[in-house]
């Protein structure tokens, strides 16, 4: 493929969002929309990448500041083919192929962008993206010969009937050489209702010059747009759908598929088995042969082989779980590293802590890392044994095959092979309980008199 450079539109308002934050910039599996192209784009290795922005464009600046892309502003908005222009500085010098897409259709793949470019043979100077949807609604239409040769562009509104029976519809992507592309913006003309200059005209424009402009179909899916909360959803949805099909196909077992969620970075290895309701926030890895089980959150976390984790546990940043270890029911662990084989089965807080391989750490025990104004590390030894209702005080350092008692606080070290009881003296006073209840009685009865 020739070289490429990728103008994306986001100047638009979103009005429809109601939102503070940029349209394109909301999450989809929890990545940006942008990034979701962006990064399509990144497989074809552009040489240029301009973003074009213009309400709330400093927020589009902040967010790929550390990336090798160009934001360039259109200001005042005068349409797309007005926005596509603002990128002409940009790519200065610049000699291959340009293609115009749009921040807010993020599905676009890179596989489709190829197609397009690789249209652009002979006498062809530009190639627009078509689909055909199940409901025509008021997209503008594309009228093509079946070699794709496209005759016509033309908008809804101003479609005959016969055209209008047509389903092959405009996605607004286009794509053509740098030395056409600039020259065909700039005869874009404003003569429509809204006194606006729109990208599809490039197209009407080349064929008015008698070149030829040819079509590429892709799925509606791919070219779905988000204007509203309500589409966000739509795509969230249809995300979500390919992610679970693209993990079942890797040999991963989902029980009930529709009701887990990924990241865009969830990494699973084979013979995972997730049980239902269970969320993948970003940055989680799961090695083969592990088990997921319901209603657990992991975000940040690294899992590793024959692990189990949950059911309702929480894995926050920077937990990490080695070969075989066991995460229970109301775990909640964050940077905190579980030994090979090492386990907590239930009601327990891990955080800043490092757990030895084959170590047990008994119910209601908490790590007590954060003193209100710095956090602390617990150090628990290779197959130390920790009782139910312990607080472990950080720092504090749990030798290997130390015990401590089942309802400890523990503030200072234990070392290797020691005991540690921490607890008040217990107090037994025979019979008291039976007075007790037998006064209780006959005040009680008293009362009622």
């Amino acid at each position: 493929m020739n070289k490429f450079a990728a103008i994306i539109l986001a100047a638009g308002k979103g009005t429809r969002m109601k939102s503070d934050l940029h349209k394109v910039l909301h999450p989809i599996g929890g990545k940006p929309m942008l990034f979701h192209l962006l990064d399509s784009f990144e497989e074809l290795s552009p040489s240029h990448t301009v973003v074009v922005a213009g309400d709330r464009h400093e927020q589009l600046r902040d967010a790929v500041a550390y990336r090798n892309v160009t934001v360039s502003l259109q200001e005042p908005q005068l349409g797309t083919a007005h926005a596509a222009l603002m990128a002409k500085d940009a790519l200065a010098g610049f000699d291959g192929l340009v293609m115009v897409s749009f921040g807010d259709c993020p599905m676009v793949k890179a596989a489709t962008v190829r197609k397009l470019c690789d249209a652009l043979t002979g006498d062809t100077k530009v190639a627009v993206l078509g689909f055909r949807p199940t409901d025509t609604l008021a997209y503008g239409r594309i009228i093509a010969d079946a070699d794709g040769t496209v005759r016509k562009m033309v908008e809804h509104k101003d479609a005959s009937e016969e055209e209008r029976k047509c389903d092959l519809c405009n996605s607004g992507v286009i794509v053509a050489h740098s030395n056409d592309i600039w020259r065909l913006l700039e005869s874009v003309g404003n003569d429509n209702a809204q006194g606006e200059y729109y990208l599809p005209d490039v197209a009407t424009n080349a064929i008015a010059e008698g070149s030829r402009v040819v079509a590429v179909e892709t799925t509606p899916d791919e070219v779905a747009g988000i204007n509203s909360r309500a589409e966000l959803a739509s795509a969230e949805a249809q995300w979500q759908t390919f992610k679970r099909e693209e993990a079942m196909a890797a040999g991963v077992s989902l029980r009930a598929p529709e009701t887990v969620f990924f990241s865009w970075d969830t990494e699973l290895g084979r013979d995972v088995e997730v049980e239902p309701n269970v969320v993948f926030g970003p940055g989680v890895k799961i090695a083969d042969h592990a088990t997921i089980r319901a209603f657990s959150h992991l975000e940040g976390a690294t899992v590793g082989e024959h692990c189990s984790v949950g059911p309702y546990a929480r894995l926050r940043p920077g937990a990490v779980l080695e070969e075989g270890a066991k995460i229970g029911n109301f775990v909640e662990m964050k940077k905190a590293v579980m030994g090979k084989g090492a386990k907590a089965s239930h009601l327990t807080y891990l955080g800043d802590a490092d757990i030895g391989a084959g170590a047990n750490i008994g119910a209601g025990t908490i790590t007590c890392n954060y003193d209100g104004y710095f956090k602390h590390k617990t150090v628990i030894g290779e197959r130390a044994f920790i009782g139910s209702n312990s607080a472990l005080i950080a720092p504090v350092i749990i030798g290997a095959d130390a015990i401590v008692a089942a309802g400890s606080a523990v503030s200072r070290d234990v070392g290797p092979g020691d005991l540690r009881m921490v607890r008040g003296e217990q107090l037994v006073k025979p019979g008291w309980a039976d007075r007790f209840h037998d006064a209780m009685k006959k005040k009680k009865a008293a009362a009622k008199k």
